[in-house]
């Protein structure tokens, strides 16, 4: 009987640790999508977010234009974003944009890094951009929560090291 209660015990503890491990969303599992923090009740789905991306919305509920913002093409956080909201690569995203062009819609504005664009967002009204969750600031709000794909985690929990591993890596006096 105590054999048996002592089972169910660590069953039950083992479950819990998976149920906790699971709900836990860790900052290098998502991309944050920011607006300035003065952006009056600002809701966004995961489709308007596409739309807005992909420049078939042009402006919000108040009349502002939008300004979607970028990061190059070759970073990290860009190929999971575009993975996450598109599921397209960067090819098939540059044949959408030639044919865009060719309407006189351009693509969203490249910046440089997610602290470029955290502070560019923070300093335009309708800009709205994406970055890793450990580059947010005061000056703008997390609006939606994006998952970054499996394939490209690894890669992109780089871009915010946990304490632990920023602590391996200083070097000792």
């Amino acid at each position: 009987m105590i054999r048996s209660q002592r089972r169910i015990a660590q069953w039950m503890m083992a479950l819990l640790a998976m149920v906790m491990l699971c709900g836990a969303a860790r900052a290098d599992e998502e991309i944050a999508v920011i607006v300035a923090q003065d952006m009056p009740d600002f809701r966004l789905s995961a489709a308007i977010l596409r739309d807005i991306y992909l420049k078939k919305i042009f402006i919000n509920e108040h009349g502002q234009d939008y300004i979607p913002l970028n990061l190059p093409a070759g970073h990290v956080l860009r190929r999971a974003f575009s993975l996450a909201l598109f599921n397209k690569n960067a090819r098939e995203l540059q044949n959408y944009w030639n044919q865009r062009y060719f309407h006189g819609i351009t693509p969203p504005y490249v910046l440089a890094s997610p602290q470029a664009v955290v502070e560019f967002v923070a300093k335009t009204p309708g800009a709205i951009g994406y970055v890793p969750p450990c580059d947010l600031d005061s000056g703008v709000k997390q609006v939606l929560s994006i998952p970054v794909p499996p394939s490209q985690q690894k890669a992109v929990e780089k871009l915010c090291p946990s304490p632990a591993a920023a602590a391996n890596s200083i070097a000792p006096e």
